[in-house]
């Protein structure tokens, strides 16, 4: 898998499947021209639009016995893409 990383499977990106619309999780440097090639490659279907969005790490701390560790999440890209009316992504096919 080069640009997309893995499908982002919550109850919100379920719901949204039943309109025609994906959510992916991509890399922070694909830009959206790239991810709807990646995705037409990957799963056969004709991508009618892409959004993207960047969700930045959150700074977390945690107490141990001697201090206060200190750290950050990792940012994420995440890509929304509507495929044409009539497709289907099938992630579950051939477990």
């Amino acid at each position: 898998m080069g640009i997309i990383k893995r499908p982002a499977l919550t109850e919100k990106s379920q719901a949204m499947q039943e309109k025609g619309k994906y959510v992916f999780v991509v890399e922070l440097t694909a830009n959206k021209i790239e991810i709807a090639k990646e995705v037409k490659k990957m799963y056969g279907v004709d991508v009618q639009d892409v959004q993207t969005m960047r969700q930045i790490g959150k700074v977390k701390s945690k107490s141990t016995r001697s201090k206060v560790t200190s750290g950050r999440t990792s940012t994420i890209k995440k890509a929304i893409v509507t495929v044409a009316a009539g497709e289907v992504i099938d992630f579950y096919q051939g477990i």
